[in-house]
């Protein structure tokens, strides 16, 4: 903080100059100066919260970006959590394919009620307190999946689980984009590889559970626990960030090229969510794999993402988006494919792997596109591509349970094959708009 010194009498009258008695003023004004500057550092106000766009110093972005890749972990693990404790669900409520199905609608129905109101809330609470607390309710509910002991309580909990488990993913996306602004480099990969790490972290020690005679409720109390301190440990290092005023205005679905975009992102995470979903199940139920080894599928596919996201920065900075999107697209599907075609479950973790290397970047390609559309600001662009493709991945689990209820899982799987190559077939008309794409044609 800088005080402006004000001139002093000797300063500013120059008859003063040279005689005797100056002396004692010129010692009293330093005095008073003293103390006004004192007595202004002591009513000086605690710095308010930075606006989005406005630039905090660096030290403080840099602990907010640690304190970032933790809430991404929880987040990554929670899910993780769920997925590995997908056939501990369906056994406990006695549940079909379909009736599973319907309960993962819960959640996405959750997701689309909150997401109409997640840029309001980001705007009135703050990507920090927002985080701090619908993480804590995300957290909360994935502990409590094996407390009802009736069907419909699980449908509530879904919705819940959904709901919140949206907004934390907007509020951190939101703070990560802003960061990435401060920083001036791509983080976006590497905030997101902390999903990964943290969804490999979950359904690893989800396959040692069973090795350990740990029951599941047991498990799911210590994940809810020790997701709820971890994500209020990691808010108060968040920057305080407060939303700005066009971040006022309720989400609105996409329109133009953000609408195509978007729509690649949320086919790029109904894939991902498929896997969090039904990987486990898929192993255990298609491959009769143990339930170690079944978790196992899940935690191939994290690690494998979590890889590529690492590196991720790195390889956006080499190649093309469009390139790598086509290459990502057709990696996914060649892995599902393997994991679907070949009846062995060491393969099938391998198709899994490669599924988890091939959608390790797409969503930070994506999003980096959506920023860079004409006539769109860049939190704009974010925001409605997080919120379509957020959508997506809790929306299309639930429509390959259905379409395994009628034929098999195998076959709901395959929804992943299609929806990889249509990525990659995308690309190029998605990703037109991207500078790398720009500067590649010049």
């Amino acid at each position: 903080m800088s005080v402006h010194v004000p001139s002093t009498a000797s300063d500013s009258n120059p008859s003063t100059v040279g005689s005797a008695p100056a002396e004692v003023p010129r010692e009293a004004s330093r005095s008073e100066l003293e103390r006004s500057s004192t007595a202004a550092r002591a009513a000086e106000p605690s710095d308010p919260a930075p606006q989005f766009g406005e630039t905090p110093a660096a030290p403080a972005w840099r602990r907010a970006a640690w304190a970032l890749r933790a809430q991404f972990f929880a987040s990554g693990a929670l899910f993780a959590t769920w997925g590995v404790h997908v056939p501990t669900v369906k056994a406990h409520y006695g549940l079909g394919e379909q009736a599973l199905a319907l309960a993962m609608l819960a959640g996405g129905v959750g997701a689309l009620i909150s997401l109409a109101q997640a840029g309001r809330a980001v705007a009135r609470l703050g990507p920090r307190a927002l985080a701090a607390m619908v993480g804590s309710v995300c957290a909360v509910a994935v502990a409590s999946l094996l407390w009802p002991q009736a069907y419909v309580g699980l449908l509530g909990l879904m919705l819940v689980f959904g709901a919140s488990a949206s907004l934390f993913d907007v509020a951190i996306n939101a703070e990560a984009s802003e960061i990435e602004r401060l920083s001036q480099r791509p983080l976006m990969s590497g905030f997101h590889a902390m999903f990964s790490l943290g969804g490999m972290v979950g359904a690893g020690v989800g396959s040692l559970l069973p090795m350990l005679g740990l029951q599941p409720q047991t498990h799911l109390w210590l994940a809810g626990g020790a997701g709820v301190l971890l994500i209020l440990a990691a808010s108060s290092a968040m920057l305080p960030m407060a939303g700005g005023p066009t971040e006022k205005q309720p989400l609105s679905l996409p329109r133009g090229p953000l609408a195509l975009i978007g729509t690649l992102a949320a086919l790029g995470l109904i894939a991902e969510g498929a896997m969090y979903d039904w990987s486990v199940l898929f192993m255990k139920q298609e491959r009769a794999s143990s339930a170690s080894l079944s978790a196992l599928g899940y935690a191939s596919f994290s690690l494998a993402m979590a890889v590529g996201r690492f590196g991720g920065d790195a390889v956006r900075a080499r190649i093309a988006p469009i390139p790598l999107m086509i290459v990502s697209g057709l990696i996914a599907a060649a892995g599902m494919s393997l994991a679907l075609l070949v009846p062995v479950a060491g393969i099938g973790l391998l198709g899994f792997a490669l599924v988890g290397l091939g959608l390790s970047n797409v969503v930070p390609v994506l999003f980096s596109a959506a920023a860079q559309v004409p006539g769109v600001s860049p939190a704009h662009g974010i925001a409605a591509v997080s919120a379509v493709g957020y959508l997506g991945m809790m929306a299309g689990p639930p429509l390959i349970g259905l379409i395994a209820e009628h034929s098999s899982l195998t076959a709901g799987l395959g929804c992943v094959v299609v929806f990889a190559v249509f990525m990659a077939c995308s690309a190029g008309r998605a990703l037109r708009w991207t500078r790398g794409e720009s500067a590649s044609r010049h």
